[in-house]
C-alpha cells in the first residue's frame, strides 16, 4: 500500500508539471526571419496540442496554419541565464479563444502583422520578445503558440516570469492550506467516527461472546 502511494503521487506531481510546464507563459528573446501560412491537418495524436481555428470560422481538421519563423537565443536555468548561441525556434499563431488555456487570444491576425513588421537580417538584427505556451516537438509537428509579440533594443536582457512566480507561490499556498484542512478534517471527523465503530464493533463482539458462554453453560448444566 505504501508503494501504491508513493507510485501515485509520483505520477500526479509529474502531470502536475507536464501540465504547468505546457500552460504557463514563457519569454523567448528572438529574431525573426519570416512568416509562412501553410496548411496542414490536424491527428489523432496532436490533436490536443493544437487550438481552435480562427474566432467565427468553422473548426476542421485540415486548417491554415500561421507560422513564426525565427532564431531565439538559447538560455540556462529557465531563461534566466542567457548563452552566446542561437537556435532555429518556428512558433504558430492561433486564436485560442474561450476555450484552454484561458489566455482569450482573438488576435491572431494582429499578431501575424506584427510578426511580419519585425521580419529582420542578421545584420543589422531587430530583436524581439515572443511570450507563448506550449512545446516544439518535430515528430509530431507540435508548436509553441505565440501569444504576443514586443520589440527590444538590448537583447541580453533578463525576463523575469512575474506571473509564473505569483502564480506558483499562489498555488503552493492553496495546496498547503488544503492539506492542513484536510489533516484537520480527518482528526476531527474521520478518526472519531472510525474509532466509534470500532468500539461498537468491539461491544458487539463482546456481547455475542458473552451470549454464546452462557449458551454453552446452559447447555453444559443440562
Amino acid at each position: 500500500m505504501r508503494y501504491f502511494r508513493m507510485v501515485f503521487r509520483s505520477l500526479l506531481f509529474l502531470a502536475t508539471f507536464l501540465v504547468l510546464d505546457y500552460v504557463l507563459p514563457q519569454h523567448d528573446i528572438a529574431r525573426i526571419t519570416g512568416t509562412s501560412i501553410i496548411p496542414t491537418t490536424v491527428g489523432r495524436f496532436n490533436g490536443m496540442f493544437y487550438s481552435q481555428v480562427d474566432a467565427g470560422n468553422p473548426n476542421s481538421a485540415t486548417r491554415s496554419l500561421r507560422l513564426i519563423n525565427t532564431e531565439k537565443k538559447d538560455t540556462f536555468l529557465l531563461g534566466f541565464i542567457p548563452r552566446d548561441k542561437t537556435s532555429v525556434m518556428v512558433y504558430r499563431n492561433e486564436d485560442t479563444g474561450w476555450i484552454w488555456p484561458p489566455y482569450f487570444k482573438f488576435d491572431s491576425s494582429d499578431l501575424q502583422a506584427q510578426a511580419d513588421a519585425n521580419v529582420s537580417q542578421s545584420d543589422p538584427p531587430k530583436w524581439v520578445v515572443i511570450t507563448h505556451y506550449g512545446w516544439r516537438n518535430r515528430f509530431f509537428s507540435i508548436y509553441p503558440n505565440a501569444i504576443a509579440i514586443r520589440p527590444i533594443d538590448d537583447p541580453n536582457i533578463t525576463i523575469i516570469p512575474w506571473f509564473n512566480i505569483f502564480f506558483l507561490t499562489f498555488l503552493l499556498i492553496a495546496v498547503l492550506f488544503l492539506r492542513r484542512a484536510w489533516f484537520q478534517f480527518r482528526e476531527r471527523m474521520i478518526e472519531p467516527a472510525v474509532e466509534e465503530i470500532g468500539n461498537r464493533m468491539d461491544e458487539v463482539s463482546a456481547g455475542v461472546a458473552e451470549r454464546r458462554g452462557r449458551l454453552r453453560r446452559w447447555f453444559g448444566g443440562k
